[in-house]
Order: structure tokens, then C-alpha cells, then sequence
């Protein structure tokens, strides 16, 4: 039963990206920013609908740039459930750009790539952050720069928080965890950690009974005379209180 779950789910999620691909190519360059923004946020939501993955959405995403949103990093899934709660820019490796498919849906969806053998391209990389953020655009970050197992939330990396002080935008936390959706339990089923790849994640993910995604946004931060150290220390402790307070 579980592998025939699996399957099913993996054969519309396939047909989903597909569909992702095909709205990227012929409709997006009829669409304007907002249009794309909203076909982005519908996409994401169908994929986690069709994934058996129910979206609950805690508290309110800032509705307009700029933006930095900061938040725990637990799999692969968690793109695809913060692009169903508010669409936003994402930091990636520049090996998703050349993935099959996978990276026009990146590029459609604005992603910025970082290239994290040349340790210099954090340096590049927060600049065109700033500019995108100076441009109004909400960008999401995952500060850990690993995924978790969960029970915890790692040291924040401070670097990028540079882009939301030179550009003097807000910085939201925002926390992610994933539960059974009948019983509330957390669940391991979506990990993506140690030995894991993406393709045992992605089975285990597709195979477990229904899940719930659940997402809790905080209060925006001013960049005010903030100091990017300090402040991550800060953020970390918010997001892992948002993490103990969610419903």
C-alpha cells in the first residue's frame, strides 16, 4: 500500500512539474511580476496538495518589499511550502540551475544562485540580494546553510543578513515544521539529512500518510542600526521560539 501510494503521487507530481514547466515557458512572458508571483504561490500549493502534504499557514507573511525572510531549513519540501505561503526569491547552489526541469522552474520562480566552492560568491551573491531587496523584492534565506533533523534549530549564519542592513529592509523569522496530519505528531518523513539523497527523501515523503506543513511567520524586524552578528543570535532565538509556540 505504501509504495503504491508513492507511486501515484510520484506520477502527478511529475505531470505537475511538467505543467510548472509549460506555464514557465509560454505564459510567463505574458504575465507581469504580480501575475507570475500569484501563478508561483497556486503551483506550489497544487504540488503540495497533490504530494499529500496539507499547508497551515501560522500567523501573517509580510505583504509587501522589501523583505528578508529567515527560517529553519528541515528538506527539500520546505521550498515548495514557503512558496505556497508567500511567494519569494530563494538563495540556491548553482547546481539546481542545470537540473533538468527543475531548474526553469528555479529561474521562473526568480531564484539566486551561489556558487558554494568559491567562497568569494557569498560576496557577489549578497550584492545582487541587495539590489533585489532595494528593488522591493522579499527574498528567503535558510540561516542554518544545512538542512536538520528538526529537534533543534542550528547556529545562524550571519553573512547574508548584510543584504537587508545595506538595503535597509525588514527581516522576518519565520519557523517550518512538518507533523501527521491526523495525529499532530512530528514527522521524519520529509528529512533530508546525513546520508539521505533526494530521491530515498522524495519516496519517503511520497509514501507516508497525509502530512501537514506548517508554517509560522513572525514580526518584521527593522534593519535599523543592526549588527548582522548580533542580530543573527537574535533571529535564532526567534525562530526556534516560533518553532515551540506552534499550533
Amino acid at each position: 500500500m505504501r509504495s503504491l501510494r508513492a507511486g501515484w503521487r510520484l506520477l502527478r507530481a511529475i505531470v505537475q512539474m511538467l505543467r510548472g514547466w509549460w506555464i514557465i515557458r509560454r505564459r510567463f512572458p505574458r504575465l507581469d511580476p504580480d501575475q507570475r508571483e500569484r501563478e508561483v504561490e497556486r503551483w506550489a500549493r497544487g504540488m503540495l496538495a497533490l504530494m499529500g502534504v496539507r499547508l497551515d499557514i501560522q500567523g501573517a507573511p509580510s505583504a509587501d518589499g522589501p523583505v528578508l525572510l529567515v527560517c529553519n531549513h528541515l528538506s527539500w519540501l520546505d521550498i515548495l511550502a514557503i512558496h505556497a505561503a508567500r511567494h519569494v526569491r530563494f538563495v540556491s547552489k548553482s547546481d539546481v540551475r542545470r537540473w533538468p526541469v527543475i531548474g526553469t522552474l528555479a529561474d521562473g520562480a526568480g531564484t539566486l544562485y551561489i556558487e558554494r566552492e568559491r567562497r568569494r560568491d557569498a560576496l557577489r551573491v549578497a550584492h545582487h540580494m541587495t539590489e533585489a531587496l532595494r528593488a522591493g523584492d522579499a527574498i528567503a534565506v535558510f540561516p542554518e546553510g544545512t538542512t536538520s533533523d528538526g529537534r533543534d534549530v542550528l547556529p545562524f549564519h550571519a553573512n547574508l543578513l548584510q543584504a537587508a542592513i545595506s538595503a535597509g529592509a525588514s527581516v522576518q523569522p519565520m519557523a517550518l515544521s512538518y507533523v501527521d496530519d491526523a495525529s499532530g505528531i512530528p514527522s521524519l518523513a520529509a528529512r533530508y539529512i546525513d546520508d539521505d539523497n533526494l530521491l530515498s527523501s522524495l519516496w519517503h515523503t511520497l509514501g507516508a500518510p497525509p502530512l501537514r506543513a506548517i508554517v509560522r511567520f513572525g514580526e518584521p524586524q527593522p534593519a535599523n542600526g543592526r549588527e548582522r552578528r548580533a542580530w543573527a543570535a537574535s533571529l535564532h532565538a526567534d525562530v526556534r521560539a516560533l518553532r515551540r509556540h506552534m499550533d
